[in-house]
């Protein structure tokens, strides 16, 4: 088995930019199967409701998410992590300042090319 070099992201590296009104993304380590991204909500942003082939694990690193899919809300404070499944149409809100770490497989070439 071929071994991979480790390469080591920064918290300064990933370049943080505007991927919708409210909020912030900075694509940080990933490969071709997994990537993790920060993102950052303002006040009182409301995401796009969207889908995506990838499974997403969301973590809470600070304030709270509300976050709905088929039908359902749940709210997700610091300390909290949930699954979203490849496919399902999703929607999330951010009633405070609030900042998440998510994980995506596979990788997400739509971000690696931000």
């Amino acid at each position: 088995m071929p071994s991979e070099d480790i390469k080591l992201v920064k918290t300064g590296d990933g370049e943080k930019f505007l991927a919708e009104p409210g909020l912030l993304r900075q694509v940080l380590a990933y490969n071709d199967k997994l990537m993790l991204v920060r993102h950052t909500m303002h006040k009182g942003w409301v995401g796009t409701l969207h889908s995506h082939p990838h499974e997403q694990l969301v973590y809470i690193i600070s304030g709270q998410i509300d976050f709905t899919a088929n039908g359902k809300t749940i709210s997700a404070r610091a300390g909290d992590s949930f699954i979203v499944p490849g496919d399902v149409a999703h929607q999330a809100s951010a009633p405070e300042e609030s900042e998440v770490l998510d994980v995506f497989t596979p990788v997400r070439e739509d971000y690696a090319a931000s």
